[in-house]
Protein backbone atom coordinates (compact mmCIF):
# COMPACT_ATOMS: atom_id res chain seq x y z
CA UNK A 1 0.00 0.00 0.00
CA UNK A 2 1.78 3.12 -1.21
CA UNK A 3 2.07 6.38 0.66
CA UNK A 4 -0.83 8.69 -0.07
CA UNK A 5 0.14 12.35 -0.10
CA UNK A 6 -3.32 13.86 -0.49
CA UNK A 7 -4.24 16.76 1.73
CA UNK A 8 -7.79 18.09 1.57
CA UNK A 9 -9.81 16.07 -0.88
CA UNK A 10 -11.84 18.68 -2.71
CA UNK A 11 -11.72 22.33 -3.76
CA UNK A 12 -15.25 22.53 -2.38
CA UNK A 13 -13.89 22.06 1.12
CA UNK A 14 -12.65 25.19 2.89
CA UNK A 15 -11.10 25.58 6.28
CA UNK A 16 -13.55 25.51 9.17
CA UNK A 17 -13.45 27.88 12.08
CA UNK A 18 -16.34 26.97 14.32
CA UNK A 19 -17.09 23.29 13.86
CA UNK A 20 -15.56 19.88 13.42
CA UNK A 21 -16.04 16.51 11.81
CA UNK A 22 -14.86 13.89 14.27
CA UNK A 23 -14.13 10.19 13.94
CA UNK A 24 -17.34 9.46 12.10
CA UNK A 25 -18.08 7.09 9.32
CA UNK A 26 -18.41 9.81 6.74
CA UNK A 27 -20.98 12.26 5.48
CA UNK A 28 -23.44 12.69 8.33
CA UNK A 29 -23.64 15.40 10.90
CA UNK A 30 -25.69 17.78 12.94
CA UNK A 31 -25.28 21.52 12.88
CA UNK A 32 -26.09 23.64 15.92
CA UNK A 33 -26.60 27.34 16.42
CA UNK A 34 -28.65 29.64 18.62
CA UNK A 35 -31.24 31.65 16.74
CA UNK A 36 -31.99 34.17 19.46
CA UNK A 37 -30.20 35.53 22.50
CA UNK A 38 -33.30 35.28 24.71
CA UNK A 39 -32.86 31.99 26.52
CA UNK A 40 -33.67 31.90 30.21
CA UNK A 41 -34.15 29.29 32.85
CA UNK A 42 -37.11 28.09 34.85
CA UNK A 43 -36.33 27.20 38.44
CA UNK A 44 -37.60 23.62 38.28
CA UNK A 45 -34.59 22.12 40.10
CA UNK A 46 -30.97 23.04 40.77
CA UNK A 47 -29.77 20.72 38.01
CA UNK A 48 -32.43 21.40 35.40
CA UNK A 49 -33.10 24.10 32.84
CA UNK A 50 -35.74 24.47 30.20
CA UNK A 51 -35.61 26.75 27.19
CA UNK A 52 -38.62 29.04 27.49
CA UNK A 53 -37.93 31.40 24.64
CA UNK A 54 -34.74 30.14 23.02
CA UNK A 55 -34.95 28.78 19.51
CA UNK A 56 -31.96 26.56 18.80
CA UNK A 57 -31.51 25.51 15.15
CA UNK A 58 -30.00 22.20 14.19
CA UNK A 59 -29.40 20.73 10.77
CA UNK A 60 -29.41 16.96 10.51
CA UNK A 61 -27.65 15.38 7.53
CA UNK A 62 -27.90 11.66 6.65
CA UNK A 63 -24.70 9.73 7.23
CA UNK A 64 -23.67 8.59 3.77
CA UNK A 65 -20.81 6.42 5.01
CA UNK A 66 -23.18 4.25 7.04
CA UNK A 67 -25.02 3.40 3.80
CA UNK A 68 -21.90 2.05 2.10
CA UNK A 69 -21.20 -1.38 3.61
CA UNK A 70 -19.75 -2.68 0.33
CA UNK A 71 -17.41 -0.60 -1.82
CA UNK A 72 -14.99 -2.27 -4.26
CA UNK A 73 -11.41 -2.13 -3.01
CA UNK A 74 -10.32 -0.27 -6.15
CA UNK A 75 -12.67 2.61 -5.28
CA UNK A 76 -12.18 2.86 -1.52
CA UNK A 77 -9.40 5.46 -1.55
CA UNK A 78 -11.45 7.88 -3.61
CA UNK A 79 -14.69 7.14 -1.78
CA UNK A 80 -13.04 7.69 1.60
CA UNK A 81 -11.80 11.04 0.34
CA UNK A 82 -15.26 12.05 -0.87
CA UNK A 83 -16.78 11.09 2.49
CA UNK A 84 -14.21 13.31 4.18
CA UNK A 85 -15.33 16.14 1.90
CA UNK A 86 -18.94 15.61 2.97
CA UNK A 87 -17.84 15.99 6.58
CA UNK A 88 -15.97 19.18 5.69
CA UNK A 89 -19.07 20.57 3.99
CA UNK A 90 -21.03 20.13 7.22
CA UNK A 91 -18.25 21.89 9.11
CA UNK A 92 -18.45 24.79 6.67
CA UNK A 93 -22.23 24.95 6.93
CA UNK A 94 -21.98 25.02 10.72
CA UNK A 95 -19.64 27.98 10.48
CA UNK A 96 -22.12 29.73 8.20
CA UNK A 97 -24.98 29.02 10.59
CA UNK A 98 -23.07 30.18 13.64
CA UNK A 99 -22.00 33.50 12.10
CA UNK A 100 -25.29 34.68 10.60
CA UNK A 101 -27.44 35.23 13.69
CA UNK A 102 -28.71 38.67 12.65
CA UNK A 103 -29.64 37.54 9.15
CA UNK A 104 -31.52 34.54 10.54
CA UNK A 105 -33.48 36.77 12.92
CA UNK A 106 -34.49 39.11 10.08
CA UNK A 107 -35.38 36.47 7.50
CA UNK A 108 -37.25 33.27 8.40
CA UNK A 109 -36.14 31.67 5.11
CA UNK A 110 -32.46 32.52 5.50
CA UNK A 111 -31.40 29.09 6.80
CA UNK A 112 -33.28 27.27 4.05
CA UNK A 113 -32.20 29.51 1.19
CA UNK A 114 -28.67 30.42 2.24
CA UNK A 115 -27.49 27.32 4.14
CA UNK A 116 -29.64 24.24 3.58
CA UNK A 117 -30.13 24.51 -0.19
CA UNK A 118 -26.48 25.28 -1.00
CA UNK A 119 -25.43 22.46 1.31
CA UNK A 120 -27.76 20.06 -0.50
CA UNK A 121 -26.36 21.11 -3.86
CA UNK A 122 -22.76 20.56 -2.72
CA UNK A 123 -23.62 17.22 -1.15
CA UNK A 124 -25.40 16.13 -4.34
CA UNK A 125 -22.26 16.77 -6.38
CA UNK A 126 -20.11 14.69 -4.01
CA UNK A 127 -22.64 11.86 -3.82
CA UNK A 128 -22.75 11.75 -7.62
CA UNK A 129 -18.96 11.42 -7.64
CA UNK A 130 -19.13 8.60 -5.08
CA UNK A 131 -21.61 6.73 -7.30
CA UNK A 132 -19.41 7.29 -10.34
CA UNK A 133 -16.29 6.04 -8.56
CA UNK A 134 -18.08 2.86 -7.46
CA UNK A 135 -19.58 2.09 -10.88
CA UNK A 136 -16.34 2.95 -12.68
CA UNK A 137 -14.66 -0.12 -11.15
CA UNK A 138 -17.62 -2.41 -11.77
CA UNK A 139 -19.43 -1.97 -8.47
CA UNK A 140 -23.04 -1.09 -7.84
CA UNK A 141 -23.86 2.03 -5.88
CA UNK A 142 -26.93 1.81 -3.59
CA UNK A 143 -30.00 3.37 -5.19
CA UNK A 144 -30.69 5.24 -1.96
CA UNK A 145 -27.57 7.42 -2.13
CA UNK A 146 -29.16 10.19 -4.17
CA UNK A 147 -31.79 10.66 -1.50
CA UNK A 148 -29.17 11.42 1.15
CA UNK A 149 -28.17 14.87 -0.10
CA UNK A 150 -30.77 16.93 1.76
CA UNK A 151 -30.35 18.09 5.35
CA UNK A 152 -33.16 19.17 7.65
CA UNK A 153 -33.35 21.96 10.21
CA UNK A 154 -34.65 20.69 13.53
CA UNK A 155 -35.27 22.14 16.97
CA UNK A 156 -33.21 21.55 20.09
CA UNK A 157 -35.94 19.31 21.49
CA UNK A 158 -35.77 17.13 18.40
CA UNK A 159 -32.00 16.93 18.76
CA UNK A 160 -32.37 15.82 22.38
CA UNK A 161 -34.87 13.14 21.37
CA UNK A 162 -32.64 11.83 18.58
CA UNK A 163 -29.64 11.65 20.88
CA UNK A 164 -31.58 9.62 23.39
CA UNK A 165 -31.67 12.28 26.08
CA UNK A 166 -32.60 10.52 29.28
CA UNK A 167 -32.99 7.15 27.60
CA UNK A 168 -33.83 4.40 30.04
CA UNK A 169 -32.24 1.00 29.94
CA UNK A 170 -29.71 1.36 27.16
CA UNK A 171 -31.40 -1.09 24.84
CA UNK A 172 -29.57 0.23 21.81
CA UNK A 173 -26.10 0.28 23.25
CA UNK A 174 -23.66 -2.23 21.87
CA UNK A 175 -20.93 -4.19 23.54
CA UNK A 176 -20.12 -5.09 27.08
CA UNK A 177 -23.74 -5.43 28.14
CA UNK A 178 -23.64 -2.06 29.89
CA UNK A 179 -26.87 -0.13 30.20
CA UNK A 180 -27.61 3.56 29.95
CA UNK A 181 -28.29 5.27 33.26
CA UNK A 182 -31.70 5.78 34.74
CA UNK A 183 -31.05 8.92 36.76
CA UNK A 184 -33.28 10.10 39.55
CA UNK A 185 -35.35 13.19 39.04
CA UNK A 186 -32.76 15.35 40.75
CA UNK A 187 -29.75 13.90 39.02
CA UNK A 188 -29.40 15.79 35.79
CA UNK A 189 -32.88 16.67 34.82
CA UNK A 190 -34.91 16.78 31.67
CA UNK A 191 -33.22 19.76 30.12
CA UNK A 192 -34.42 20.57 26.66
CA UNK A 193 -31.04 20.79 24.93
CA UNK A 194 -29.49 24.13 24.35
CA UNK A 195 -31.50 26.03 26.89
CA UNK A 196 -28.37 27.49 28.37
CA UNK A 197 -26.85 28.87 25.22
CA UNK A 198 -26.88 32.63 24.87
CA UNK A 199 -26.41 34.69 21.75
CA UNK A 200 -23.31 34.37 19.65
CA UNK A 201 -23.03 30.67 20.32
CA UNK A 202 -21.23 31.14 23.64
CA UNK A 203 -22.56 29.19 26.58
CA UNK A 204 -22.51 31.11 29.83
CA UNK A 205 -20.49 29.81 32.75
CA UNK A 206 -18.68 27.13 30.81
CA UNK A 207 -15.16 28.49 30.86
CA UNK A 208 -14.96 29.32 27.18
CA UNK A 209 -16.38 26.25 25.42
CA UNK A 210 -17.34 27.32 21.90
CA UNK A 211 -21.10 27.30 22.34
CA UNK A 212 -21.60 23.65 21.44
CA UNK A 213 -21.73 21.94 24.81
CA UNK A 214 -21.53 20.24 27.12
CA UNK A 215 -24.58 21.48 29.05
CA UNK A 216 -25.90 20.75 32.52
CA UNK A 217 -28.16 17.90 31.37
CA UNK A 218 -25.09 16.06 30.09
CA UNK A 219 -23.93 15.47 33.69
CA UNK A 220 -25.28 13.39 36.55
CA UNK A 221 -24.26 12.80 40.16
CA UNK A 222 -23.31 9.12 39.96
CA UNK A 223 -24.35 8.55 43.58
CA UNK A 224 -27.95 9.25 42.53
CA UNK A 225 -28.06 6.77 39.65
CA UNK A 226 -29.65 3.36 40.16
CA UNK A 227 -27.37 0.34 39.56
CA UNK A 228 -27.65 -0.79 35.95
CA UNK A 229 -24.75 -3.18 35.26
CA UNK A 230 -26.00 -6.65 34.29
CA UNK A 231 -24.33 -9.82 35.47
CA UNK A 232 -21.71 -11.14 33.07
CA UNK A 233 -22.26 -14.41 31.26
CA UNK A 234 -20.64 -17.36 33.01
CA UNK A 235 -17.85 -19.10 31.06
CA UNK A 236 -19.09 -22.48 29.91
CA UNK A 237 -17.22 -25.63 29.02
CA UNK A 238 -15.46 -24.91 25.76
CA UNK A 239 -15.22 -21.21 26.56
CA UNK A 240 -12.08 -19.13 27.00
CA UNK A 241 -11.55 -17.33 30.30
CA UNK A 242 -7.94 -16.13 30.10
CA UNK A 243 -6.63 -12.60 29.68
CA UNK A 244 -3.66 -10.96 27.99
CA UNK A 245 -2.56 -7.47 29.06
CA UNK A 246 -0.36 -5.02 27.20
CA UNK A 247 1.20 -2.03 28.96
CA UNK A 248 1.62 0.88 26.54
CA UNK A 249 1.65 3.99 28.74
CA UNK A 250 -0.67 7.00 28.89
CA UNK A 251 0.71 9.09 26.00
CA UNK A 252 3.24 10.78 28.27
CA UNK A 253 5.27 11.64 25.16
CA UNK A 254 2.24 13.63 23.92
CA UNK A 255 1.77 12.07 20.51
CA UNK A 256 -1.29 13.89 19.19
CA UNK A 257 -2.85 14.55 15.81
CA UNK A 258 -6.24 15.29 14.30
CA UNK A 259 -6.01 12.61 11.59
CA UNK A 260 -7.88 9.33 11.30
CA UNK A 261 -6.12 6.88 9.05
CA UNK A 262 -8.97 4.33 9.29
CA UNK A 263 -11.81 6.60 8.20
CA UNK A 264 -9.98 9.26 6.20
CA UNK A 265 -6.64 7.88 4.96
CA UNK A 266 -4.50 10.49 3.26
CA UNK A 267 -6.58 13.41 4.54
CA UNK A 268 -4.87 15.84 6.88
CA UNK A 269 -7.15 16.71 9.83
CA UNK A 270 -9.57 14.01 8.69
CA UNK A 271 -10.80 13.49 12.26
CA UNK A 272 -11.30 17.20 13.01
CA UNK A 273 -10.54 16.54 16.66
CA UNK A 274 -7.47 15.60 18.67
CA UNK A 275 -6.47 12.00 19.40
CA UNK A 276 -4.33 10.52 22.14
CA UNK A 277 -2.10 7.72 20.80
CA UNK A 278 -0.39 4.86 22.62
CA UNK A 279 1.41 1.92 21.11
CA UNK A 280 2.41 2.54 17.49
CA UNK A 281 4.28 5.84 17.19
CA UNK A 282 3.89 6.36 13.42
CA UNK A 283 0.12 6.65 13.12
CA UNK A 284 -0.99 9.62 11.05
CA UNK A 285 -3.14 10.20 7.97
CA UNK A 286 -0.45 8.92 5.63
CA UNK A 287 0.60 5.76 7.47
CA UNK A 288 0.15 2.40 5.79
CA UNK A 289 0.75 -1.18 6.87
CA UNK A 290 4.46 -0.97 6.06
CA UNK A 291 4.69 2.20 8.15
CA UNK A 292 2.99 0.50 11.09
CA UNK A 293 5.20 -2.60 10.85
CA UNK A 294 8.42 -0.53 10.88
CA UNK A 295 7.36 1.85 13.67
CA UNK A 296 8.47 2.14 17.25
CA UNK A 297 6.00 1.36 20.00
CA UNK A 298 5.33 2.75 23.46
CA UNK A 299 4.29 -0.73 24.63
CA UNK A 300 6.62 -2.53 27.02
CA UNK A 301 6.19 -5.69 24.96
CA UNK A 302 7.98 -4.74 21.76
CA UNK A 303 5.98 -7.41 19.94
CA UNK A 304 2.95 -5.15 20.26
CA UNK A 305 3.17 -2.35 17.70
CA UNK A 306 -0.60 -1.99 17.59
CA UNK A 307 -2.11 1.47 17.49
CA UNK A 308 -4.61 2.41 20.19
CA UNK A 309 -6.15 5.88 19.92
CA UNK A 310 -9.11 7.84 21.26
CA UNK A 311 -10.37 11.46 21.45
CA UNK A 312 -8.81 13.51 24.22
CA UNK A 313 -10.74 14.70 27.25
CA UNK A 314 -10.64 18.42 28.06
CA UNK A 315 -11.74 20.54 31.01
CA UNK A 316 -13.76 23.52 29.86
CA UNK A 317 -12.22 25.95 32.35
CA UNK A 318 -11.14 28.76 30.05
CA UNK A 319 -7.60 27.41 29.69
CA UNK A 320 -6.17 27.59 26.18
CA UNK A 321 -4.14 24.54 25.23
CA UNK A 322 -1.47 24.29 22.52
CA UNK A 323 -4.04 23.76 19.72
CA UNK A 324 -6.31 26.69 20.55
CA UNK A 325 -5.68 28.24 17.11
CA UNK A 326 -5.34 24.98 15.18
CA UNK A 327 -7.60 22.97 12.91
CA UNK A 328 -9.19 20.21 14.94
CA UNK A 329 -8.67 22.24 18.11
CA UNK A 330 -9.99 25.67 19.00
CA UNK A 331 -10.79 26.53 15.39
CA UNK A 332 -13.29 23.68 15.37
CA UNK A 333 -14.85 24.04 18.79
CA UNK A 334 -12.53 21.73 20.74
CA UNK A 335 -11.24 23.97 23.49
CA UNK A 336 -10.06 23.65 27.06
CA UNK A 337 -7.24 22.01 28.98
CA UNK A 338 -6.28 18.57 27.65
CA UNK A 339 -6.25 15.89 30.33
CA UNK A 340 -3.77 13.02 30.37
CA UNK A 341 -5.14 9.74 31.65
CA UNK A 342 -3.47 8.61 34.85
CA UNK A 343 -4.10 5.00 33.82
CA UNK A 344 -4.59 3.39 30.41
CA UNK A 345 -5.20 -0.32 30.87
CA UNK A 346 -5.29 -2.54 27.78
CA UNK A 347 -6.56 -6.08 28.20
CA UNK A 348 -7.70 -8.76 25.75
CA UNK A 349 -10.27 -11.23 27.11
CA UNK A 350 -11.92 -14.42 25.95
CA UNK A 351 -15.38 -15.60 24.98
CA UNK A 352 -17.70 -17.30 27.51
CA UNK A 353 -18.88 -19.88 24.99
CA UNK A 354 -16.01 -20.65 22.63
CA UNK A 355 -12.28 -20.57 22.06
CA UNK A 356 -10.83 -17.56 20.25
CA UNK A 357 -8.80 -17.42 17.04
CA UNK A 358 -5.95 -15.06 16.20
CA UNK A 359 -6.75 -11.61 14.89
CA UNK A 360 -5.38 -10.99 11.40
CA UNK A 361 -2.49 -8.55 11.30
CA UNK A 362 -3.57 -4.98 10.49
CA UNK A 363 -7.18 -5.64 11.50
CA UNK A 364 -8.92 -2.30 12.06
CA UNK A 365 -11.74 -1.83 14.56
CA UNK A 366 -13.69 1.30 15.50
CA UNK A 367 -15.96 0.95 18.50
CA UNK A 368 -18.69 3.46 19.26
CA UNK A 369 -20.01 6.22 17.03
CA UNK A 370 -18.78 9.82 17.04
CA UNK A 371 -22.09 10.96 15.52
CA UNK A 372 -24.70 9.58 17.89
CA UNK A 373 -26.33 13.01 18.16
CA UNK A 374 -27.17 12.60 14.47
CA UNK A 375 -27.26 8.85 14.01
CA UNK A 376 -28.93 7.84 17.26
CA UNK A 377 -27.58 5.32 19.72
CA UNK A 378 -27.59 2.18 17.57
CA UNK A 379 -23.79 2.08 17.41
CA UNK A 380 -23.08 3.85 20.70
CA UNK A 381 -20.59 2.05 22.90
CA UNK A 382 -19.65 4.68 25.45
CA UNK A 383 -19.16 3.63 29.07
CA UNK A 384 -18.64 6.37 31.67
CA UNK A 385 -18.32 5.69 35.39
CA UNK A 386 -16.26 6.49 38.50
CA UNK A 387 -13.79 4.42 40.47
CA UNK A 388 -15.72 2.55 43.13
CA UNK A 389 -18.86 2.48 40.96
CA UNK A 390 -17.76 0.60 37.84
CA UNK A 391 -19.46 -2.67 38.79
CA UNK A 392 -22.70 -0.86 39.63
CA UNK A 393 -23.19 2.03 37.21
CA UNK A 394 -22.17 2.58 33.60
CA UNK A 395 -23.43 5.64 31.71
CA UNK A 396 -23.84 6.25 28.00
CA UNK A 397 -25.79 9.48 27.60
CA UNK A 398 -24.37 11.40 30.57
CA UNK A 399 -20.98 12.19 32.07
CA UNK A 400 -20.61 11.21 35.74
CA UNK A 401 -19.96 13.66 38.52
CA UNK A 402 -17.81 11.59 40.87
CA UNK A 403 -17.70 11.96 44.65
CA UNK A 404 -14.60 13.18 46.44
CA UNK A 405 -11.76 10.65 46.17
CA UNK A 406 -13.22 8.98 43.07
CA UNK A 407 -11.90 9.35 39.50
CA UNK A 408 -13.67 9.46 36.13
CA UNK A 409 -13.40 6.22 34.13
CA UNK A 410 -13.95 5.64 30.39
CA UNK A 411 -14.11 2.00 29.33
CA UNK A 412 -14.46 0.36 25.93
CA UNK A 413 -15.32 -3.22 25.05
CA UNK A 414 -14.57 -3.73 21.36
CA UNK A 415 -16.34 -5.97 18.87
CA UNK A 416 -15.17 -9.56 19.43
CA UNK A 417 -16.46 -11.41 16.35
CA UNK A 418 -14.67 -11.30 12.98
CA UNK A 419 -15.90 -12.33 9.54
CA UNK A 420 -12.79 -14.48 8.99
CA UNK A 421 -11.73 -12.65 5.82
CA UNK A 422 -11.42 -8.88 5.94
CA UNK A 423 -9.21 -6.52 7.96
CA UNK A 424 -11.61 -3.62 7.28
CA UNK A 425 -14.87 -2.84 5.51
CA UNK A 426 -16.17 0.15 3.59
CA UNK A 427 -18.20 1.46 6.53
CA UNK A 428 -15.59 0.14 9.02
CA UNK A 429 -18.24 -1.95 10.81
CA UNK A 430 -19.49 -4.96 8.86
CA UNK A 431 -16.26 -7.00 9.06
CA UNK A 432 -16.56 -7.22 12.87
CA UNK A 433 -19.51 -7.59 15.22
CA UNK A 434 -20.46 -7.97 18.87
CA UNK A 435 -21.18 -11.36 20.38
CA UNK A 436 -24.58 -11.74 22.01
CA UNK A 437 -25.01 -11.88 25.78
CA UNK A 438 -24.12 -15.60 25.83
CA UNK A 439 -21.03 -15.16 23.64
CA UNK A 440 -22.46 -16.35 20.32
CA UNK A 441 -20.98 -14.92 17.11
CA UNK A 442 -23.62 -14.80 14.37
CA UNK A 443 -23.46 -15.37 10.61
CA UNK A 444 -20.38 -17.58 10.62
CA UNK A 445 -18.24 -14.97 12.37
CA UNK A 446 -15.39 -16.22 14.55
CA UNK A 447 -14.60 -15.24 18.14
CA UNK A 448 -11.38 -13.24 18.50
CA UNK A 449 -9.70 -11.86 21.63
CA UNK A 450 -11.86 -8.96 22.79
CA UNK A 451 -9.96 -5.74 23.32
CA UNK A 452 -11.06 -3.89 26.45
CA UNK A 453 -9.66 -0.53 27.50
CA UNK A 454 -9.96 1.37 30.76
CA UNK A 455 -8.93 5.03 30.94
CA UNK A 456 -8.87 6.76 34.34
CA UNK A 457 -8.75 10.55 34.77
CA UNK A 458 -8.26 12.88 37.71
CA UNK A 459 -10.58 15.68 36.63
CA UNK A 460 -12.14 18.15 39.06
CA UNK A 461 -15.83 17.50 39.59
CA UNK A 462 -18.09 19.82 37.59
CA UNK A 463 -20.68 21.83 39.51
CA UNK A 464 -24.29 22.41 38.54
CA UNK A 465 -25.85 25.68 39.64
CA UNK A 466 -29.13 27.18 38.44
CA UNK A 467 -29.15 24.90 35.44
CA UNK A 468 -25.61 25.75 34.39
CA UNK A 469 -22.51 23.60 34.45
CA UNK A 470 -19.18 25.00 35.56
CA UNK A 471 -15.78 23.36 35.17
CA UNK A 472 -17.29 20.86 32.73
CA UNK A 473 -15.24 18.14 31.06
CA UNK A 474 -15.97 16.52 27.71
CA UNK A 475 -14.49 14.45 24.91
CA UNK A 476 -13.32 16.10 21.71
CA UNK A 477 -15.62 15.71 18.74
CA UNK A 478 -17.72 17.39 16.11
CA UNK A 479 -19.10 20.64 17.53
CA UNK A 480 -22.36 19.82 15.76
CA UNK A 481 -22.48 16.71 17.94
CA UNK A 482 -22.58 19.00 21.01
CA UNK A 483 -19.80 17.10 22.83
CA UNK A 484 -22.36 14.57 24.09
CA UNK A 485 -20.93 11.68 26.14
CA UNK A 486 -22.56 9.11 23.83
CA UNK A 487 -20.24 10.23 21.03
CA UNK A 488 -17.24 8.66 22.77
CA UNK A 489 -15.39 6.11 20.65
CA UNK A 490 -12.09 4.26 20.37
CA UNK A 491 -9.89 2.91 17.58
CA UNK A 492 -7.54 -0.03 17.19
CA UNK A 493 -5.19 -1.32 14.50
CA UNK A 494 -3.67 -4.73 15.24
CA UNK A 495 0.09 -4.77 14.69
CA UNK A 496 0.99 -7.63 17.02
CA UNK A 497 3.91 -9.82 16.07
CA UNK A 498 2.55 -13.20 14.96
CA UNK A 499 4.31 -15.06 17.79
CA UNK A 500 2.92 -12.68 20.40
CA UNK A 501 -0.58 -12.95 18.94
CA UNK A 502 -0.36 -16.74 19.11
CA UNK A 503 0.79 -16.47 22.72
CA UNK A 504 -2.23 -14.28 23.44
CA UNK A 505 -4.64 -16.79 21.89
CA UNK A 506 -3.13 -19.74 23.74
CA UNK A 507 -3.14 -17.86 27.01
CA UNK A 508 -6.80 -16.86 26.68
CA UNK A 509 -7.94 -20.29 25.54
CA UNK A 510 -6.13 -21.98 28.46
CA UNK A 511 -7.64 -19.67 31.06
CA UNK A 512 -4.31 -18.09 31.99
CA UNK A 513 -3.36 -14.51 32.89
CA UNK A 514 -0.52 -13.31 30.68
CA UNK A 515 1.38 -10.24 29.57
Amino acid sequence: MGRNTRKRRSPLAVRAVAASAALALGGGGLIWANYYASAHEENSSPNTTKAAAAQVATISCPDVGQKLPDVPNQARTEVDGELATLDQQITDAYQRLATTRDAQARDAQFVQNSILQPLKDRRSAIIDRIKLEITRVGGTAPDSLSGLAGCNATTADQTQANNGGQQQGGGQQQGGGQATASPSASAGGQQQGGGQQQGGGQQQGNGGQAGNGPVAADFVDITKVRPNVPQKARTRAGGSSGTFSSTCGVNANKKFNTDNVIVAPGVTNGAHHLHDYVGNQSNDAFANNDTFAAAKTSCSNQGDKSSYYWPVVRIQNGTQDFDQNNDGGGKEGNVGQIQQAKQAQIKFVGNPKSKVVAMPKFLRIITGDAKTTTNGLANANAHWSCTGFENKVQLTTQYPICPRGSSVVRTFAFQSCWDGQNIDSANHRTHVAFADAQGNCANGFKAIPQLTMRLVYNVPAPTLQNGQVKNAYAVDGFPEQLHKPATDHDDFINVFDENVMNKMVNCINRGQRCR
